[in-house]
Parts: structure tokens; sequence; C-alpha cells
């Protein structure tokens, strides 16, 4: 079981948009004899890369959806997932790096880092996830591998090595020097299935040593033993490949591949590298909380003996039920075994266990511990844990980014209401960023996520898989509403509708805070309010901050603090105490100078060098401030804060201004002060609403 466990490989596929991630699963599914014919993303033969199979992917040429598939290279079984590049989706990358025990970083060598590398690298950092990195595209014209490796160094700060050199660039790119075994090899016949290794190249040879001399530098680092062979010059390929898995599962050393996915250069050696100096399931520390024993961290064994715990890590509603992608950490599952959900205890049983392959599902009869497998039909949440019901662990949950954007949405007519609200319950299931609310005052439902185009694609979902045809609604900001002075309040509820009455006196004060968060003190002395009374003067407070007085919108960073107060023997209860704070908060509130804050978001441009200056005056036009710019001669980045309410429809504003050669990302940063001019036009707004719903 032990000599199983060591040949599995738990891998995601992940980078910026556009790198060329799908393109090189692709490839990777055909070397390893799983697809027998290759497919191009954006579907130009009518087909489409095996991995995007949802209709809309095709379409669009991007993923949206992580999907998962499996292969084998080299008797070792690979679990792969192949995750979006959109800054949109980002969820669902962290929930593949989640459940992965190593990943491939796929850089463009012409474009390099990009915004969203640096976002994809620093989840990876989040859940400690070793990596290999793969410079694709060396076939384009400005290809440049070394200046990647160099921006990998300084963006990224990764002690990035290179493991290959390629033979040729752009148009001559044949094949790569192999540092390690110092062979050059050529990828020859219709899809680079037959490798030719020969001697290095003549002209290559001076670079090679050069770059293998760096290679052992780095290695070397990481064993002693092969220190003392690099002094001795006896350096073998297994000293060298170990030191290199050591460093790569310490998260100390990047081997850097470098190849062409789409012209068929190098996929072969990266699977040699994801055999060689990823980790299997047992070299990487999983951890769960023992929800029986105060959530005390327990280390998972990768033991299939051992009770099953498992994770739930991503949802798909298809037309015939529920699938699970569940990562098993520990134990075994069986066709016909119970397992229990610690989040609400239930336990059911599972009829259908399977693996995936993109779209198309492999029947098995058990599973253990490090695979990753579906169950069908089985009710649950994205982020919960299974166990046999022995133990009550749960695994540590998932960052879930707070939404940024809202759009109203209105069904066509009472078929579309029906299948919308199916549409919607089953989205909120699947992703953790995705929200739906019904807005007490207008009626109207409200979906909420992390930019246009995540909602965008949730509607257009909407109408092609759920028949809802709805309409949408001018894109609503995620305001928020917070005080920006103290001010003090002193607030009697006093009722007499004959038996017993309500009495609750409150004082105290309302302050700034410094975080985002509210707080509530309780300073009373002396038993002026009896303790029990306490929580309900803060449920009072915490209701009040649903909705603010200025333009309606959650209130936040207050700090409450109550110092007196007054009870009645007879009339105080928990209620009048409640509406004693409500009323106290409302008292103090208007004279607390509360202001408005909008979201600001982090945006990224990169763009040709010849349209930097006008990406920068479109910047400013949106009340933008740009925080730097680089340039290398042939690409700019610029990176700036914007409030969203200025970004809608951007996208297509920054395809016209730089004939469509320009891409952006954006992701919250913080809340800050709306401008005068515009605060008063939100109130006014608010108060126009306010009248025409009375």
């Amino acid at each position: 079981m032990k000599e199983d466990i060591q040949k599995i490989r738990n891998i995601g596929i992940s980078a910026h948009i556009d790198s060329g991630k799908t393109t090189l699963t692709e490839r990777i599914l055909y070397y390893t004899k799983r697809i027998f014919a290759v497919h191009e993303v954006k579907g130009k033969d009518g087909v489409g890369a095996t991995m995007d199979s949802m209709e809309l992917e095709r379409e669009r040429g991007i993923t949206i959806s992580s999907a998962a598939t499996y292969c084998e290279w080299d008797k070792h079984m690979i679990n792969i997932i192949d995750t979006p590049g959109h800054v949109d989706f980002t969820i669902e990358v962290e929930r593949a790096l989640r459940v992965l025990d190593g990943s491939i970083l796929v850089l463009c060598a012409v474009g390099g880092v990009q915004s969203q590398t640096i976002t994809v690298d620093r989840q990876m950092n989040r859940y400690k996830v070793p990596r290999l990195a793969f410079i694709n595209k060396c076939d384009r014209s400005g290809a440049d591998p070394f200046k990647v490796l160099k921006q990998m160094k300084e963006r990224l700060n990764l002690k990035a090595v290179l493991m290959q050199i390629p033979i040729g660039l752009e148009n001559n790119l044949v094949g790569v020097v192999d540092l390690i075994s110092m062979k050059a090899m050529y990828f020859e016949g219709n899809f680079g299935d037959d490798i030719r290794i020969e001697e290095i190249p003549d002209d290559l040879l001076t670079e090679a040593e050069k770059r293998r001399e760096e290679l052992l530098d780095a290695a070397s680092m990481f064993s002693d033993d092969l220190m003392e062979a690099v002094l001795e010059e006896k350096a073998d390929e297994g000293m060298i490949i170990s030191a290199i898995r050591k460093g790569t599962l310490a998260r100390e050393l990047t081997p850097v591949f470098v190849g062409s996915a789409y012209k068929n250069v190098g996929v072969q050696a990266l699977l040699d590298g994801v055999t060689r100096f990823l980790p299997s399931p047992d070299e990487v520390e999983n951890i769960a909380l023992d929800l029986d024993d105060n959530e005390k961290e327990i280390v998972l064994e990768s033991n299939p003996d051992a009770p099953l715990v498992a994770l739930a890590f991503k949802l798909e509603v298809t037309p015939y039920g529920q699938l699970t992608y569940l990562r098993i950490y520990q134990g075994s599952i069986k066709k016909g075994d119970d397992l229990v959900n610690t989040r609400d205890r239930k336990r059911l049983k599972v009829g259908r266990l399977a693996r995936m392959h993109a779209d198309e599902m492999e029947d098995i009869t058990s599973a253990k511990a490090g695979d990753i497998v579906t169950l069908f039909g089985v009710d649950c949440y994205s982020g919960d844990t299974f166990t046999d019901g022995s133990i009550r662990y749960s695994m540590t949950s998932i960052y879930v980014p707070e939404p940024v954007i809202s759009l109203s949405i209105i069904p066509k007519d009472n078929k579309a209401r029906i299948n919308m609200s199916k549409a919607l319950n089953r989205f909120t299931r699947e992703d953790p960023t995705f929200r739906c609310r019904v807005d007490e005052e207008s009626s109207q439902t409200i979906i909420s996520g992390m930019g246009e185009l995540h909602l965008d694609i949730y509607v257009e979902r909407m109408k092609r898989e759920f028949g809802a045809e709805v309409e949408t609604g001018m894109p609503q900001v995620a305001y928020r509403e917070a005080i920006s002075v103290k001010s003090e309040f002193n607030y009697i509820h006093k009722k007499q509708t004959g038996g017993a009455g309500q009495y609750g006196r409150v004082a105290g004060f309302m302050e700034p805070s410094e975080n985002e968060a509210y707080e509530f003190v309780n300073s009373i002395k002396g038993g002026v309010i009896p303790t029990e009374y306490i929580p309900a003067i803060d449920k009072g407070f915490k209701q009040c901050l649903h909705k603010g007085r200025l333009i309606g919108f959650p209130v936040i960073g207050m700090k409450i603090t109550i110092n007196d107060g007054q009870y009645h023997a007879v009339d105080s209860s928990e209620m009048a105490f409640s509406q004693a704070a409500i009323g106290a908060f409302n008292q103090a509130y208007s004279k607390a100078k509360p202001i408005i804050l909008e979201p600001i978001m982090k945006v990224s441009v990169e763009c040709p060098s010849e349209y930097q200056g006008n990406v920068m005056s479109s910047i400013n036009q949106r009340r933008g401030m740009i925080i730097s710019s680089t340039e290398d001669g042939v690409f700019s980045v610029i990176d700036s804060e914007v409030p969203l309410s200025e970004m809608f429809g951007y996208a297509t504003i920054l395809r016209s201004l730089t004939q469509g050669k320009a891409e952006f990302t954006m992701e919250f940063s913080r809340y800050s002060k709306v401008p005068e001019a515009i605060s008063e036009d939100l109130k006014k707004q608010y108060a126009e609403k306010a009248r025409g719903g009375k």
C-alpha cells in the first residue's frame, strides 16, 4: 500500500489567463494516452479542448470552472486539475490548491510574470504548495525564457533554477537541452511523440555548462553528498534529482522547465519533472481539527487503514444529480460504505463512486488515501468534511474573498422565475463567492460576485442550462457606511400598554474603530444593567449595523461602549433593552457625522508600451490613482487603485483604446471615503427611492 501512495501525484496547473494551461493539459493527456487526438482551445476544429467541457468555455476560449482528470506516466498515477486563470474565478483556484499536493505554474515566454501570476503564486504560498514552473510559448516572437527566469526571482521572490535551456527560439524552437543529463532532446513526429536524444550542439555548450553550474550550486544546498561530489566532479544524475526534490518539497527551490505546448516541445520532460520532483500525498502534512477536542489540530496520516477523513472541495450539479468532488486524506472508501458529514452529522450511503475525466465518469469500486474521486447523488455543500463516523474531524476551511459587485435580475415570466430559483440554488451551492439575496425594499433579486465577467457567465448559464430568461439591472456597488467622530447616547425606552410595560435605559458612546469590524465594550459598573440583558443590547446594536441611515448600506468600523443605564424590576426585559439599543443607535448615529465608503479596487493593466499614455489617462478619468508603472520596452504594466463604481464597462473601453491588445485584472483592495459631490448624489437617490417606495 505504501508503495502505491508513493506513485500518486495530485497536481494543479495554474497561471495568468492565456498562458496556455489548457493546451498544456491537452498535450499531457495525449502523451499519457488518455486521449488519442489533440484539439485546440476555442474549438477552431469544432471540438475544443478536452478540459473545457462547458459550451461557454469553448466559445470564449477561457476556462471557467476547474476540471479534473487523471492519467499515468512512468508507472505514476497523476490526478490533474486545470484551473481558470481569470481573477473573477479565483475561488476555483483556491479550491483546487486546497486539495493539491503540488502545482505547475505556467508562464508565457513573452508576457513573463503577469498580474494574475502574482495572485496565483500568493495562493500557492497560502496553502504551502510546492511547485514546478513551465515557461510556455517559447515559439512565439519575442520569447525570452531567461528574462522570465529573472522576473520570477525578482517579482515572485522564488529560487527559480533552470532544468533545461531551449534549442532555438521563436520559429526555430526544436527541442531542449536537459541540464541534468547534459543531453539534447529533439521532439519530432506529428505531435512531438518521437524524442531523439543527442549530444548538445556546439553553439549551446558554453551556455549549457554555465546554467548547469547554477543548477548544481542551487541543488547542493540541499545535499552535503552532492556538494562533495560536485567538488570532486563526480555528481551523478540520481544525486542531483534527489537534492532538487528535497529543495522543491521544502519550497526553497523551483525547478523551471521550458518549451511550447502548442508546438509539442518539452511536455514529456515536464511530466518527468512531475514524477521526480513533486510530492506524493504522504509527503505533505495535512491538518484536520478535532471537533470533539476543542478544535485541536491533528496531523492526518496517509494511511488507507486509518479512520476515513475526506473533503468535498467542489460541487457540480448535473441533470442527473449532484456530483461531489472528494479528496481522501486518510482511510479508504468503498461503494456501499456509510459516510458522516461532520457539519450536520447526517449519515449517507456511497451509491456511486467514480473518477472524472473532464466531463466523463469512470466507475470504480473503492478509493484510498491520496485519491481524488467523485461521489454521485450526495447532498452536501462545498467545503464539507466526511468521516466514517468514528471520529469528528473537520478540514480547515478555504479562504473565500467577499463579493464586490451586484446586479439585480428580473425573470421575464413565471416559468423563468421557477427556473431562475433552481439556477440560483445550484450556483450558490457550487460557488461560495456567488451570493444571492432578495432586497427588502425593492423586492428585487440581487446577485453578487467577484466581477462583471463572473456575473455575466452566471446570467448566461441561467439562460442556457436552465432556460431562465432574465433581465439584468444596473450593477450595484457594495457601498458601506461608517462614522467619523465620537458621539454619545443616553436613551430611555419606555412603553406602557396595560399590564407589564417595557423599560430600559442605555447610555454610552460610539466611535470609529481601527479596523472594519464591529466592537462592543461593556463598561457597566455596579449592576445598573443586569448581566443577562447585555447580550440583548449587543444584539440591538448589531441589528442597526445591517442598514445605515444615510443610504441603507451596512455600517462598518464601529466601536460601541456602554457605561451606564437603568432597569426596572418589573418592566425590564431583553426585548426592552434591545429596543433601547436601537433607539440609542439612532440618537447617536446622525451626530457621529456618518460618511459613505466605497470599495477601491486594485487594478493592474498590461498593455503594449505605445498605449501606456492612453491607459493612464483612462485610469485618471475614473478617479483612479496610479501606484506604479513598469516597462520592459515591449509591454507596460500599470498598477493603480480605482473605485469600483467607475470600473463598469471598462473592459470594452480598454479594448477600443488599445485595439484589443491590453488586458486588466481587478481585485478588492479596501474601503475608502466617497467624495462629497458623489456622496450627496447617493443620498438624494436613496431619499427618492424611499419616497417612491411609500
